[in-house]
C-alpha cells in the first residue's frame, strides 16, 4: 500500500490527465491482448483545447452495418466542419482519407493519425486520382480561402466538378473490370463514335398544322451526320416556320434480359449552344406498341460539352390523363428541337445568335442504374455569413458547383448550412427546408452529423436543402417544418426530416 501511495501521489491530479493515462493504459492492454489497434487518444492542441481522437474498434457502440467496408474521403478535412467529419467517420468504423494541400506538423495534429493522408488539389484533376483511389463516398467540406473570383470559381464550382468526375472515372474504371456486371454501372444505350454509329437514328421535321413536303417554300432545315474534322455526331438544323419541329428518334436495342426498369434516370453527355430541347420517351406494352405513351423532360444545354442528368421521375405524360412513367416498358427515346421564339431577336444577328437555329452534339446516352445511397455530399452554403458586398459572387460560385455535381450522374447530398457555429451539437430543434427561407445559423458540429447520417440514408439521395437551428416565424411568414434533434446517437431525425422534401434540386 506503501508503494502505490507513493506513485499516486506523484501524478499531478488533473481530471484530464487521469483520463488521458486511464486510457493509455487500457489502450496498451487491448493491443497486446488483440492487436486490434488503439481505440482511442487524447491529445493537447493548445493549453485549452482537448480534442479526442476516436478510432475505429470493432466493439464500438457508434460503428453502423458496413461502415468498415465503406471508405470515405474527406475534401476540407482541416476546416471547421472537416474536422468534425473526420471524426465523427471514425468513431463509427469508416477507412478514412482526408485530401489536403500539404502534409505538415500542423495538419497531422489537426487530425487522427489512423487517417491516410493523401496530397492533392482540388483545382487541378490532375492529382485527384490517387486521392479517390479506393473510395466509395466522398465528403466536400472544402471552401474558397477568400471570396475573390478566381479562388470561389477554383474550389467552389471546378473544384467540385473536378472531384466528382474523378470519383465517376474510379467507378467506371471499376464497372470495366467487372465487366459491367456491378449493379452500380451505368447501361450504356448510345456512344457516338464514329459516322456507323448514327445508323439507327431517324431525322424528321414536322409540323403541328400539316405535312411537310421537300416542296414547301420554307428555310427549315435539319442534319444529323458525322463530323470529320471534330470526330464527332452533331444534330443541328434552323427551325422558323409555325408549328414546326425536328426530332431525332431510335429505338432502343437493349442487351437480351434487360430493361429500364432496375434505372432511374438518363445521362447524356453533349455540346450544345445554350439552347433547349425536349428529350421523348415512348413506353408500352412489347406485344401491342399501339397502345404506347409519350413522356417529356426538357433539359438546357450551354456553350462546350456537358453532362445532363434526367431521372424518370421528371418525365411527364404528354397526355395528361396517362399514368406516369414506367421505365420496364420504354422501348423509343427522341431528342426534339423546337424553338420558343421564330423571330430573331436582332435581324443583323449571326445564325449562331438566332434562337431558331441549333446544334447539338451528341456524345453518349447512359441509363443510371437505381442507387439507394448517397456517393456524395457537398457541403455548399446559405450566403447569410457572407459580406453582403461579395454575396452573389460566392453563391454564383457555389450554385454552379452544385449544378455540376447534380448533373454528374452520381447519387449527391448538398447541404446548405446557415452561418456556421462553434458549439456543441444536438442540443437544439433543426429545420430542414427548401427555397432560400432560413435565417438562423447553425454548429458546426450537427452539420458534421448531418454529413456522416446522410452517406447510408435512402432519403438523402439527390436533394438539396437548407437547415438551421430552429426559431419563431415571423408575421405573415410560413411556418417551417420542425425535425427535433435529440443529443442521441440513435435518434434518426433526418429520414423524417428529408422525406418531406424534394428530390432531384
Amino acid at each position: 500500500m506503501h508503494g502505490f501511495s507513493a506513485s499516486f501521489h506523484n501524478i499531478t491530479v488533473n481530471p484530464f490527465g487521469l483520463g488521458r493515462k486511464s486510457r493509455q493504459l487500457f489502450d496498451e492492454v487491448w493491443r497486446k491482448f488483440s492487436g486490434l489497434g488503439q481505440i482511442s487518444r487524447t491529445t493537447f492542441l493548445d493549453d485549452t483545447v482537448l480534442v479526442r481522437e476516436e478510432v475505429r474498434a470493432p466493439f464500438c457502440e457508434f460503428t453502423i452495418p458496413g461502415a468498415q467496408n465503406t471508405t470515405v474521403l474527406v475534401v476540407g478535412a482541416t476546416s471547421r466542419i472537416g474536422r468534425i467529419v473526420v471524426r465523427k467517420l471514425m468513431l463509427r468504423g469508416y477507412t478514412v482519407k482526408a485530401l489536403v494541400r500539404k502534409i505538415d506538423d500542423e495538419v497531422k495534429d489537426m487530425l487522427p493519425t489512423s487517417v491516410e493522408l493523401v496530397v492533392g488539389d482540388v483545382g487541378d484533376s490532375s492529382t485527384l486520382k490517387d486521392a479517390v483511389q479506393g473510395c466509395n463516398k466522398i465528403i466536400y467540406c472544402a471552401t474558397a480561402r477568400s471570396t475573390i473570383t478566381g479562388d470561389l470559381n477554383r474550389v467552389d464550382h471546378q473544384g467540385v466538378s473536378n472531384v466528382s468526375k474523378a470519383l465517376q472515372d474510379f467507378n467506371n474504371h471499376l464497372a470495366k473490370l467487372r465487366a459491367g456486371k456491378s449493379s452500380k454501372s451505368k447501361l450504356l444505350m448510345a456512344k457516338f463514335k464514329s459516322e456507323a454509329s448514327l445508323d439507327e437514328w431517324d431525322l424528321e421535321l414536322k409540323n403541328r398544322y400539316k405535312v411537310l413536303s421537300e416542296y414547301d417554300d420554307t428555310d427549315d432545315y435539319a442534319e444529323f451526320g458525322w463530323e470529320e474534322e471534330t470526330k464527332s455526331a452533331v444534330f443541328t438544323g434552323f427551325v422558323s416556320t409555325r408549328g414546326s419541329y425536328v426530332e431525332l428518334s431510335r429505338p432502343l436495342s437493349l442487351p437480351l434480359g434487360n430493361t429500364l426498369g432496375r434505372y432511374e434516370g438518363l445521362v447524356l453527355s453533349v455540346g450544345g449552344n445554350g439552347r433547349s430541347y425536349s428529350l421523348i420517351l415512348k413506353a408500352g406494352p412489347a406485344a401491342n406498341r399501339s397502345q404506347s405513351k409519350l413522356y417529356y423532360a426538357r433539359f438546357n444545354t450551354r456553350v462546350g460539352y456537358c453532362r445532363i442528368r434526367i431521372p424518370f421521375s421528371a418525365f411527364r405524360p404528354v397526355n395528361a390523363s396517362d399514368p406516369p412513367l414506367d421505365p420496364f416498358l420504354i422501348h423509343t427515346l427522341t431528342i426534339r428541337f423546337e424553338p420558343k421564339r421564330r423571330r430573331p431577336v436582332d435581324d443583323s444577328a449571326d445564325e449562331d445568335d438566332d434562337p431558331r437555329s441549333f446544334r447539338l452534339t451528341l456524345g453518349y446516352i447512359k441509363a443510371l442504374p437505381t442507387g439507394q445511397e448517397t456517393d456524395f455530399v457537398l457541403v455548399s452554403c446559405t450566403g447569410l455569413a457572407v459580406d453582403p458586398s461579395r454575396r452573389d459572387q460566392v453563391l454564383k460560385a457555389r450554385r454552379a458547383g452544385e449544378d455540376s455535381l447534380r448533373r454528374s450522374g452520381l447519387g449527391y447530398t448538398t447541404i446548405r448550412p446557415g452561418p456556421l457555429r462553434e458549439e456543441p451539437g444536438g442540443q437544439r430543434a433543426l429545420i430542414f427546408d427548401q427555397g432560400n427561407r432560413i435565417s438562423q445559423g447553425i454548429s458546426c458540429t450537427d452539420v458534421a452529423d448531418i454529413c456522416v447520417k446522410a452517406l447510408h440514408d435512402s432519403t438523402a439521395r439527390n436533394k438539396s436543402f437548407d437547415v438551421c437551428y430552429e426559431y419563431l416565424d415571423e408575421q405573415g411568414q410560413d411556418r417551417y417544418e420542425l425535425v427535433t434533434h435529440l443529443p442521441d446517437k440513435a435518434n434518426n431525425y433526418l429520414t423524417p426530416a428529408l422525406s418531406i422534401l424534394e428530390k432531384n434540386t
